[in-house]
């Protein structure tokens, strides 16, 4: 086990490749030093579980490389990182993200350090707030999803950004069933997280700090 405090996790896909060198030719070399990263693909015909290219900083998952198993390769590449490393935080985003300012990144450990182990935070984000049951409209976007999903009531932070503690990490790995029968990433891991680690969520304008990569970018 490696002791790494702090893991960024940019889940990426074999069509989307290009995104990942864009991101790795940008705002990933600022990166803060105590902070690495990882694009996570999916690898279906592996025969391990996961397999980790060090050199081009590439984590590979088991699972199919589509948008569906998107809950899939977020939930098992958490539990990998576990299997690995001893860590404080794991920072999730999208390869479709540039970071416009990478000292938010500073900001939200320095944030960290100011909490005990009493009043620690263990979910931070754009958080979106379901009040009441809701068919989503995401498959107008992507179009391989199910056109009935019903999301239920409850506080999820937007995938474009979020933190996880490390108690989130172990919490969320028990309901690996769960989530990965579940479609929208997001969604489900605020669903199914332990409301211990929901009592207060670092709400982050992440909108502010990270945009989409532009066809112009490439």
């Amino acid at each position: 086990m490696i002791n790494q405090d702090y893991i960024l996790l940019i889940f990426n896909c074999h069509k989307y490749r290009y995104k990942a060198e864009i991101q790795k030719n940008s705002w990933l070399q600022k990166l803060p030093t105590n902070i690495i990263y990882f694009h996570v693909i999916g690898e279906p015909t592996m025969k391990t579980d996961f397999s980790i290219d060090t050199t081009n900083k590439i984590l590979y998952i088991k699972v199919d490389d589509d948008y569906n198993s998107l809950p899939k390769k977020v939930i098992r590449a958490y539990e990998t990182i576990t299997q690995l490393y001893i860590f404080k935080y794991i920072f999730k985003t999208d390869d479709d993200q540039v970071c416009l300012n990478i000292r938010i990144l500073d900001t939200i450990i320095n944030s960290f350090n100011k909490r005990t182990t009493t009043n620690k935070l263990h979910y931070g984000g754009q958080v979106i707030d379901v009040i009441q049951p809701y068919k989503s409209q995401y498959f107008l976007i992507h179009s391989e999803l199910p056109m009935d999903l019903i999301l239920k009531p409850t506080k999820y932070c937007s995938g474009r950004f979020y933190f996880l503690s490390n108690d989130a990490i172990f919490d969320l790995i028990t309901k690996k069933k769960e989530i990965e029968q579940e479609y929208l990433e997001d969604y489900a891991i605020g669903y199914f997280l332990n409301i211990m680690f929901k009592t207060t969520i670092l709400n982050l304008e992440t909108n502010k700090y990270f945009i989409d990569i532009e066809h112009n970018d490439i």
